[in-house]
């Protein structure tokens, strides 16, 4: 960029492919092999889905025709045509539908028809029903700022008009919303005066990070304790997913104790879930608190969906203690239902961060605070 710009050659435009082509490399590594694929502006390749998560997304339909009402950076229209038959792409912004019509058919995504414009206008003009329509709301604010909740987004499928049109027109709608979303109050929000209701949620994590939920709306009334919900934690050589429901979870049978001789940290999936007494009735462990959500076990459980660890010792919070065990006074630190954040108790112990030993600091069962020293399995 601070080079003088040669003629022809747009040094800004160019800066701005190898910026995005840098970044695709680990999040879209289908589309960094292409030399000829064009990358879309900054916000557009940020808000794009990752390619692992767009194949989770693309696993969960099937049928002879998906429209993508949010076509974006085209991600997601890619990885749907690999399991639907014909895919339209509706997009908006006329540049963004441009590259998806150069990139597309270059990344073998020869299904894909591509149009600009409105998404609900072309839903209106729908002469039959199609078996999926896909969502992916835009989820920032006039001022760039993010958003979270589904009436500050665009479309807003919050209102019951607008989803009850859409309802009309396919047989499931696939939704994607932001990580941070409440899942009960949006179950809830989505089943109020439209004509179907939620089916099915995901809530997908790439590497223990929640990057997405997901709602299957189908024009069924499911009643709210039923609705299924997936844990999903994608790794890089394979998955784990804890399915489960409401019920499940209110019915679960769990048993409270003091630490034994591993403990399980459960990915971020299964914690945004909400499966707290399942995991711990699932995999036949014991929790240590009813609002501590670590487990524990004599006997291993390697498939547990999150972390384990090995404890060494349980401990009272202070720097005395623990120097005691930890005489580098180096460790990384957790906290779960425990008073003081991460950077007040390190403060406190003087602890540095890093290392091979895992501290987790939380409430036992009888209420006393403790730290537990642990390693990773």
């Amino acid at each position: 960029m601070l080079r003088p710009h040669p003629a022809g050659l747009d040094l800004k435009k160019l800066a701005a492919q190898i910026g995005a082509r840098q970044k695709a490399r680990e999040k879209l590594p289908t589309w960094y092999a292409s030399d000829e694929v064009v990358f879309p502006p900054a916000l557009s390749f940020e808000q794009a889905s990752s390619e692992r998560t767009a194949m989770y997304k693309a696993s969960l339909v099937q049928g002879a025709r998906l429209v993508d009402l949010t076509g974006g950076m085209g991600v997601d229209s890619w990885a749907f045509a690999q399991y639907v038959k014909r895919v339209e792409y509706v997009e908006q912004q006329p540049e963004l539908a441009s590259l998806a019509a150069h990139n597309l058919p270059l990344l073998g995504a020869l299904n894909v028809t591509v149009q600009a414009g409105n998404s609900l206008a072309f839903v209106e003009n729908l002469t039959e029903s199609v078996d999926w329509l896909y969502l992916d709301p835009h989820r920032r604010d006039e001022r760039g700022g993010k958003v979270v909740r589904l009436e500050d987004c665009e479309p807003d499928v919050s209102r019951p008009d607008v989803l009850t049109n859409l309802l009309a027109r396919t047989n499931r709608i696939l939704l994607k919303t932001s990580p941070l979303i409440d899942i009960d109050a949006t179950i809830r929000q989505l089943a109020t005066g439209s004509a179907g209701s939620v089916e099915t949620v995901h809530v997908v994590a790439v590497q223990g990070e929640v990057k997405e939920v997901l709602f299957v709306l189908t024009q069924q009334a499911i009643a709210e304790e039923l609705i299924e919900i997936n844990a999903v934690n994608l790794l890089s050589n394979r998955s784990f997913i804890l399915p489960f429901n409401r019920k499940d979870e209110r019915r679960a049978d769990v048993s409270f104790g003091n630490p034994q001789h591993y403990i399980y940290e459960p990915n971020a999936a299964v914690l945004k879930a909400g499966a707290f007494k399942l995991a711990a009735s699932r995999y036949n462990l014991t929790k240590l608190a009813p609002n501590s959500h670590l487990y524990t076990s004599d006997a291993l459980r390697p498939d547990f969906p999150g972390r384990v660890f090995s404890c060494q010792q349980t401990i009272k919070p202070d720097a005395r203690s623990l120097r005691a065990l930890v005489p580098t006074m180096q460790a990384n630190l957790t906290v779960r239902n425990f008073p003081q954040s991460v950077a007040e108790l390190r403060k406190k112990l003087n602890l540095r961060e890093g290392g091979d030993t895992y501290l987790f600091a939380t409430t036992l069962l009888n209420g006393d605070k403790r730290l537990l020293v642990t390693q990773k399995i």
